[in-house]
């Protein structure tokens, strides 16, 4: 892995997720422990009464959009494309760069989505079947591409330097962060915008994760289905979202006198080799994606303060991943030892957006090294036996961390695992 001299930093973030319509609201939730998962509705949902065993989910609530997407191109986007767009709208702008002032050919775009249109796929089969072939729209095919996301921003930013779209399943925006530090790190671009996009809360993927049994089926209250960690888990909560961010090259935003917010300093990335759809049961692979990023970063273990997990609120998921940080961390991460490290979810919170889970909980790494606050794993009543980790529960921590670890890990046996640190200058 390639590990230049030159210091990635970030200096632009936006988000749209269903804890808030931009990235400080959607902090602001995290940093208060208040819960984004709602009732699962709509009309698409309504058509099929009683047919669903699952009543929660996260789903996003779009206001006005003209002001940031024209309403002509918003009809021609599928929805997690235009998520995609309002977030990168958000991140441009409070980075303070103006692209129409840079070399476009040091410029890129790298966005991770796991499923992309998935709304636009299911629009056109319903259209084909009840209307015949030609029916279909023209902008089917660029609705629904995994890369629209990227493509999209592109276009509107006049980018033309390094372009990609990765589709591993939820560690997607994992694996876009550790492909855009690639390619700034080698002097290949100057600014990347990087992050994730998922709008996957729809009748086939509720109902494909539903008979998967991966979904939890707590009926009571939704605001308490999402539970990381605790002993009455059962499930993830599907959410949909976006969070993009500005990555620059520290010399290129000290040049423009951007404001850095934070630094990436490390990447991993492992394969479990295992099963398609379970983890490995001692989290071998993520324990490797964990080393390999701390390598990456010229770090110790103990040099870490706080871990995002990818927590989803699975029984396997969750195990699997206590046991590989107990493996990786040892005695710091050991709260029976008096270990100081600290790992929350913040999927309590938001549910699990799939390939742009990531992304999101990138924020909260960020303001963790920041600002000093942990965002909480709410819902954390009972922990399961043998969790011997501070899981930060229910209410945030304030505590000066210098390095936070954001692990992601997807279907496919895919692990990535990002350390953002505090940047001093």
């Amino acid at each position: 892995m390639d590990n230049s001299s030159r210091r990635i930093v970030i200096t632009g973030t936006g988000a749209i997720t269903n804890l808030g319509a931009n990235a400080r609201q959607t902090w602001d939730a995290m940093r208060n422990g208040r819960s984004g998962i709602s009732l699962l509705g709509g009309p698409d949902f309504d058509q099929y009464p009683g047919k669903w065993t699952v009543t929660a989910a996260g789903q996003v609530k779009l206001g006005d959009t003209a002001s940031m997407v024209d309403p002509r191109e918003a009809k021609r986007l599928d929805r997690f494309t235009l998520l995609a767009l309002l977030a990168a709208h958000e991140a441009v702008a409070s980075s303070g760069i103006d692209f129409a002032k840079e070399d476009p050919e040091r410029c890129g775009v790298i966005v991770g989505s796991g499923i992309g249109g998935i709304k636009t796929i299911e629009e056109g089969v319903i259209t084909m079947v009840q209307r015949g072939p030609d029916r279909l729209s023209p902008f089917t095919v660029p609705r629904l591409m995994v890369n629209a996301a990227t493509g999209n921003i592109s276009i509107r930013y006049g980018l033309q330097g390094p372009a990609g779209a990765h589709a591993t399943a939820c560690a997607s925006s994992g694996h876009a962060f550790g492909d855009a530090m690639g390619w700034l790190r080698r002097g290949r671009a100057d600014v990347i915008v990087c992050g994730g996009a998922e709008a996957a809360v729809t009748p086939l993927c509720v109902g494909a994760f539903m008979t998967l049994k991966a979904l939890s089926g707590r009926s009571d209250d939704p605001t308490k289905a999402s539970r990381p960690f605790d002993r009455q888990r059962d499930g993830f909560v599907l959410a949909e979202g976006a969070a993009m961010f500005v990555l620059e090259t520290e010399e290129h935003a000290k040049k423009r006198g951007a404001t850095i917010f934070a630094e990436l300093v490390g990447y991993g990335n492992s394969s479990d080799a295992s099963h398609i759809t379970a983890p490995d049961s001692e989290g071998r692979g993520a324990g490797r994606s964990m080393r390999w990023a701390l390598e990456d970063a010229g770090l110790n273990g103990d040099d870490i303060g706080y871990v995002n997990a990818h927590g989803t609120s699975t029984p396997l998921g969750d195990k699997a991943e206590v046991a590989a940080l107990l493996n990786v961390f040892g005695s710091h991460a050991r709260r029976s030892a008096g270990g100081k490290l600290m790992m929350s979810s913040t999927k309590s919170m938001h549910g699990h957006a799939l390939g742009a889970s990531g992304a999101v909980e990138m924020i909260a790494c960020m303001h963790a090294v920041r600002d000093g606050v942990i965002a909480p794993t709410i819902n954390l009543e009972n922990p399961d036996e043998g969790f011997d980790v501070d899981l930060v529960p229910n209410e945030a921590r304030e505590r000066s961390v210098r390095y936070a670890m954001n692990n992601t890990f997807g279907f496919g046996g895919h692990n990535t695992t990002l350390i953002v640190g505090r940047y001093d200058g």
